[in-house]
């Protein structure tokens, strides 16, 4: 999640179709794509362990599971946002047309894996801002995964300031935004 801020060239607000021009994963925030850093081992591991189970339970369901670099567009939010993309998510809204095209809409189940420039007061007070972006656009749940400590801060759009969690050895959910899903927190961190 570390970023680092890229204005365009000209002075011009940003689109969607700039964007689509960018390698490497970025999101479009107030008529600016921000490039956000690679991230390092641990993070994107424990990202892949939660999609792969997501994936398990997507493809029962005729969902979608994905992994980094996902693209979601939104409606600009009061925030500026206009675009997500998060370590892993769950999604069962409609697809493009073009299978190649990022999605309009939000996903349900948000996570968002902690990198190693993501501790501290200013990252948490960016998590929190995006987590409010998230429930904005209409995502039911958003999962703040900490490597470094072993949990998962579950958060519902229901109750939006209110952290459920999840620490090694318990079972995880994301309730209502993947309904009867589980995962054990060992499992997430293994």
């Amino acid at each position: 999640m570390t970023e680092m801020a890229m204005s365009t060239v000209q002075e011009r607000r940003a689109t969607i179709f700039d964007l689509m021009g960018i390698e490497g994963k970025a999101e479009l925030i107030g008529g600016k794509v921000v490039l956000y850093v690679p991230t390092g081992m641990r993070p994107n591991e424990v990202a892949g362990n939660i999609y792969i189970s997501l994936h398990t339970t997507a493809r029962k369901r005729r969902a979608k599971a994905f992994t980094d670099n996902m693209g979601y567009i939104v409606p600009e939010l009061s925030s500026g946002r206009e675009s997500f993309s998060p370590d892993a998510s769950y999604y069962d809204g409609p697809l493009p047309k073009d299978a190649m095209d990022f999605i309009r809409g939000t996903p349900n189940l948000a996570i968002e894996v902690r990198s190693k420039g993501d501790y501290g007061r200013t990252a948490d007070r960016k998590m929190a801002e995006k987590r409010a972006d998230y429930f904005e656009a209409g995502t039911l749940v958003v999962w703040d995964v900490d490597p470094k400590n072993g949990w998962i801060d579950c958060y519902r759009a229901d109750a939006p300031e209110r952290r459920l969690r999840f620490k090694k050895g318990d079972i995880a959910d994301a309730e209502p935004a993947v309904p009867g899903w589980r995962i054990p927190v060992n499992d997430v961190f293994a």
